[in-house]
């Protein structure tokens, strides 16, 4: 299965939910995280609110006089004590703010509308691509539509019929207790699997007999940031974790120190084996990896988000009798480039890598010489960026991305092109599933207007047959998706997706969101969720920008939206929106935003810098305190891409643009929803408590700021009935002050904004 870890901030748009299979690679970032959703105590104080187009009377939010100190700068704080998140003073102006958006929401005419047509879309049967192991046994997950969480299957063959073997819904009625992720073991008798309490990024690991159904004793407790690796043998697996953090510090204490273990079927955890530990590198994430053979096991040791890695190996001898005494031998540890082991034939190693080759390509080296001028380049870099490479049946399989569209091609373990695997439409392939000892390949395919298939390639036949299609009550014939290009600040061609209606009228009418992210080398893709279609029958469009940042053009499109170019990303969001007004799509006060995560930066960014862009605009779990996001939980390891308030150069440049540090009292800002999880432990909910905190107070007009709070839910993680009603509340919140108030699709004209 072709997969990575995830620890970046992250959030791809409109994302869908659906069981992740892991599998250990480099820490690369795939996308795949998620909003969260609504609950609110019949406890909470009520708070006198007129109607929802007037004036609200936020909650008291304490500001003192707390002064930071950055090379001679005094930057003022005074909200930094909502970073207490166990405070009781936190916890009421929570409770209170909760009160007031509800009370909000409750008087938007479209909210009640947008959430029963929501649910009705989400509620299909969907499955995840399946996960092949050695003999033909599959193992994939399964929601029937409306269930909190997907439900873990086995079959075994692929003609087999299929077993429930998982049900976390079981577990955990109310979805509080997450199914993370699970990984099978090489011929399938034991399946390991990630429970984490309320979607948080620590979680424990736990092991199910296959055949039977029940668990064993085995717990593995205190992992973050990891993949699971089996031993050929079956006999246990390769994980990675962090030190347990004192009592009631999990969600705000930074992380060092990662280290790679081996823990034996059977066993207490205490006993579980070091693999491999950097004292001297407490910054850095360690993953194990081991091949489809059971002969190597690969080490990836990386600087917390940076897209470079080294790479290790060690020979861990005959398969069924691995030795974890081996020596750990290096194969590339200037930290300069990308290395992934794709896959081996013999001593020949096949590497997929940025060295010399940004968009990537495949070289192979002889496992015992693998000095790079000893390299014999198998693909060459092309057009498209290399996104993932594995052997498949003999074969080389890539997934490119061309312009944020997948292409699937072939080659031969000398290089010779082979074919390319048709896909239906423009889209994205969401996950891939092959063996080397397989003639099988199985793929997943979503697009904006479809939901995901899973397709059976034969690599004999070398033809694909659908091998699971949804079926949605959608009809995508009215409306169509084109791919645009246009200039941003500094000139620069910016590739963005429009979807709407084929016979739009352009008149500058039309309610429009345009999502960006920008960051951390990810691709933004096309990709279905049951909440675009009700939104393009609302009369809507949506636009996605692929802003410099992210790794549409391969890693000097990243490289050109990091560090101190930050400001690129958001000129390129900032010019999107002047490209949708000039081109009439839409206008100012129909345009809305959105961004999560690292994409919540965008928003709170883009806000601060041209509030008069912008109709309505949605932060979710945003990284918007930039001086000091790296103290709290995984935030040091996304200093590779952001700097560090701690390097003065570094600070002028988060300075500069931090949505925090730029909000100036009595602008008038757009119509603003934030979103956070108070258990958020990737992106910390301090960062949207002050930033609300402090927008409310700068806010200069009647436009509302409000922000949402979820519990028992995380940053990448809420069960469906949650996620449809936060879903729900964020688009009600923008459609309505974008100007729609019906379920027509004829938007009225927008609410009427107080002028400053």
């Amino acid at each position: 299965m072709i997969h990575t870890s995830s620890h970046w901030p992250e959030r791809p748009p409109l994302d869908f939910p659906r069981i992740v299979v892991v599998t250990v690679r480099p820490m690369n970032p795939i996308k795949y995280l998620r909003v969260g959703a609504m609950i609110i105590a019949a406890t909470l104080p009520a708070l006198a609110a007129p109607d929802a187009s007037s004036g609200l009377h936020y909650p008291a939010a304490r500001r003192d006089s707390t002064m930071d100190s950055y090379f001679g700068v005094k930057v003022l704080a005074p909200y930094q004590w909502m970073e207490d998140l166990d405070s009781p003073e936190v916890n009421q102006w929570v409770q209170e703010e909760n009160a007031l958006t509800f009370s909000y929401l409750d008087k938007v005419p479209i909210r009640s509308w947008i959430k029963t047509r929501l649910t009705s879309l989400w509620n299909y049967a969907r499955e995840s691509t399946p996960e092949q192991v050695a003999g033909g046994r599959i193992f994939f997950s399964r929601n029937s539509g409306l269930q909190n969480q997907s439900v873990i299957y086995v079959q075994d063959a692929p003609s087999a019929p299929s077993r429930e073997l998982l049900d976390p819904n079981a577990l955990s009625p109310n979805g509080s207790l997450a199914l993370m992720g699970y990984q099978p073991s090489p011929h399938g008798a034991w399946l390991a699997y990630d429970l984490s309490q309320g979607g948080s990024d620590w979680y424990t690991i736990r092991v199910r007999n296959a055949e039977n159904g029940k668990d064993l004793p085995d717990t593995i407790r205190w992992v973050k940031f990891s993949d699971i690796s089996w031993t050929r043998d079956e006999k246990g697996f390769f994980y990675s974790r962090y030190p347990s953090p004192p009592a009631g510090q999990a969600i705000s204490q930074q992380v060092v120190n990662q280290k790679l273990y081996y823990h034996r079927l059977g066993t207490d955890q205490s006993a579980d084996t070091l693999i491999y530990a950097r004292p001297d590198l407490p910054d850095w994430t360690i993953g194990g990896d081991v091949t489809e053979d059971g002969r190597y096991l690969f080490i990836y040791l990386q600087n917390g988000t940076a897209p470079q890695n080294e790479l290790f190996y060690v020979a861990l001898g005959h398969p069924l009798g691995p030795s974890l005494s081996g020596t750990i031998m290096p194969l590339y540890t200037n930290n300069d480039a990308e290395f992934i082991a794709a896959g081996h034939e013999g001593k020949t190693l096949f590497i997929q890598t940025t060295l010399d080759a940004p968009r990537g390509r495949i070289v192979a080296a002889d496992i015992d010489n693998p000095d790079t001028n000893h390299w014999h380049v198998i693909v060459p870099e092309g057009e498209g960026v290399i996104q993932d490479a594995t052997l498949a049946g003999g074969h080389i399989l890539i997934n490119y991305q061309v312009v944020a569209q997948s292409r699937l091609v072939l080659y031969s373990t000398h290089g010779k092109p082979e074919g390319e695997i048709r896909l239906p439409t423009l889209g994205s392939v969401s996950e891939i599933s092959a063996r080397n000892d397989s003639r099988t390949i199985y793929y997943g395919f979503t697009s904006f207007l479809y939901p995901e298939s899973v397709y059976r390639y034969d690599l004999g036949e070398r033809t694909s047959q659908v091998f699971f299609k949804p079926d949605v009550q959608f009809d995508p014939a009215p409306y169509q998706v084109k791919q645009v290009f246009y200039p941003s600040k500094d000139g620069t061609k910016i590739p963005m997706f429009v979807v709407a209606k084929k016979d739009v009228t352009c008149d500058g009418a039309n309610p429009t969101i345009l999502y960006g992210y920008g960051g951390f080398d990810i691709n933004i893709v096309p990709r279905f969720n049951p909440m675009l279609p009700v939104w393009l029958e609302l009369g809507g469009i949506y636009a996605v920008a692929n802003l410099r940042g992210g790794g549409e053009y391969g890693e000097e499109w990243h490289e050109a939206g990091m560090l101190g170019k930050k400001q690129n990303v958001f000129d390129d969001f900032a010019w999107a929106a002047k490209y949708l007004i000039a081109q009439k799509y839409t206008s100012p006060r129909r345009l809305g935003i959105q961004g999560y995560s690292n994409g919540g930066l965008l928003i709170g960014a883009s806000i601060t810098q041209h509030p008069e862009l912008f109709g309505a605009a949605y932060a979710g779990a945003g990284v918007l305190d930039m001086l000091r996001y790296q103290k709290f939980s995984g935030g040091a390891l996304w200093a590779p891409e952001y700097g560090a308030s701690t390097d003065e150069k570094a600070f002028h440049w988060l300075y500069a643009y931090s949505p925090l540090a730029n909000l100036h009292k009595g602008t008038c800002y757009p119509p603003t929803i934030i979103t956070t999880a108070d258990h958020d432990d990737r992106v910390v909910p301090s960062h949207s408590y002050k930033f609300a905190a402090a927008l409310q107070h700068a806010q200069g007009c009647e436009n509302p700021v409000l922000i949402r709070i979820e519990t028992k839910t995380s940053h990448g993680y809420m069960p469906t009935d949650k996620r449809i009603a936060q879903t729900a509340d964020v688009w009600a919140f923008e459609a309505y002050n974008l100007g729609v108030t019906n379920a027509l699709g004829h938007p009225t004209e927008p609410r009427p904004l107080a002028a400053p």
